[in-house]
């Protein structure tokens, strides 16, 4: 099977379709599967481009949507928040999705937050992209997660791993998305290779490679290689490119 893995596209089709082209995801005829590490909407101004582009993919059992921490971000937005604009939901873009998706005039979606958070709810994007999303993907030779797998965090920054990782709660994968993976990789001695999203490639290049800053027109935004583990957040709102690794690996047994 052919995998073409992609992370952090934020809404930002434009760049994410070009970016598919690229590798030659549209003009494939070979078993393939798209696969994203989560964070599809958010801080790009093509949510509902994004949203048909998906929503085409998931009636062709096409795409594979890992959760990312961004999906949880939308799903507090309208639930817990009642669709309130709390100052970490517009930072991180998911108040404009909101807005975006449903069509709310900003002054208003302040006035009638209920009814925001309500029509938001009513989204393709909560009814049926969120639900469809996994908490991680494995094959015979590599882990699919947006963050990280769930750890035990120990002293000094290293990460313990249990080998019931697949089995954690909600909660603990919840904060492995939050979690960089480059970082975490450092204490990884499993078998299979993880890919990851979340945080920007530039740093480990600049941190792990000396090469060039995180951020600054030194910065690499290509895919980040290590030892067990690949990064491909390519920080589209700021580099705009999107990062797609072309791989080819066979699906689990069902």
């Amino acid at each position: 099977m052919r995998y073409y893995v992609a992370a952090d596209v934020h809404g930002f089709y434009t760049e994410f379709h070009r970016a598919l082209e690229a590798v030659g995801y549209f003009a494939e005829t070979r078993p393939h599967k798209l696969v994203i590490l989560g964070d599809v909407f958010d801080r790009g101004r093509e949510a509902l481009e994004m949203q048909d582009f998906i929503l085409k993919l998931l009636a062709e059992d096409a795409v594979i949507l890992v959760r990312g921490n961004h999906e949880d971000l939308f799903a507090d937005l309208v639930t817990v928040d009642q669709g309130l604009p709390v100052r970490h939901h517009v930072s991180n873009g998911t108040y404009g999705t909101a807005l975006q998706l449903t069509g709310f005039d900003a002054a208003m979606a302040r006035i009638r937050h209920w009814d925001f958070a309500e029509q938001a709810r009513k989204t393709p994007y909560y009814q049926r992209i969120i639900p469809a999303t996994v908490d991680y993907y494995e094959t015979e030779n590599h882990i699919f997660v947006h963050g990280w797998i769930p750890y035990m965090r120990e002293y000094r920054g290293s990460w313990n791993y249990g080998p019931d990782w697949r089995e954690a709660g909600p909660e603990d994968w919840r904060m492995a998305r939050w979690t960089n993976g480059m970082d975490a990789a450092r204490s990884y001695e499993g078998e299979k290779t993880i890919l990851c999203g979340h945080w920007h490639c530039s740093y480990g290049h600049a941190v792990y490679e000396h090469k060039g800053s995180e951020f600054g027109p030194d910065a690499d935004f290509s895919p980040y290689f290590a030892p067990g583990v690949i990064a491909l957040d390519a920080c589209t709102a700021y580099s705009g490119r999107v990062n797609v690794l072309v791989l080819e690996d066979e699906p689990l047994a069902e």
